[in-house]
């Protein structure tokens, strides 16, 4: 492993995965990428509460979710892994989760990913999609998946 993508989640086993990849990072001398998507259906409902809510919808915008998402990166990687020495650096994309996942990792040459998964069932993942089963499938490398 020479360079790691860690996904950053708001729950407990996101967190912890986080501090497992830097340090196995740190073990074998990597460096690390922490990256937060925000899902278009997630933007499109914090837009449409703002909006609801009188707070100006209109000003928040793609940017702005993106800034949102790489500030909640790079708090987690503050928090989380002050007490390794590990190189990381930090992004906030919005879209598609898997797609925005194995952009991420092609463009920053990752050879290892890090991400919480959830627990479903085979119709669940059939019905709903499976963003860690889409990556798992289509990564060209070793994928670390956490659930809890």
């Amino acid at each position: 492993m020479e360079r790691a993508l860690a996904v950053v989640e708001p729950t407990d086993a996101a967190t912890e995965l986080v501090r497992q990849a830097g340090e196995l990072a740190v073990g074998v001398d990597a460096d690390l990428v922490l990256i937060h998507v925000t899902t278009e259906q997630a933007y499109s409902a914090r837009r449409e509460a703002m909006g609801s809510i009188g707070s100006g919808a209109e000003n928040y915008t793609i940017s702005k979710a993106e800034e949102g998402a790489t500030q909640f990166a790079h708090d987690i990687g503050q928090e989380v892994l002050s007490e390794f020495d590990v190189e990381y650096e930090v992004a906030g994309l919005l879209g598609e989760k898997a797609e925005q996942i194995l952009d991420a990792a092609q463009k920053h040459d990752c050879d290892h990913i890090f991400l919480a998964g959830r627990q479903r069932s085979p119709a669940g993942k059939a019905l709903f999609g499976d963003a860690t089963q889409r990556v798992i499938l289509d990564f060209d490398g070793p994928v670390t998946v956490a659930t809890g």
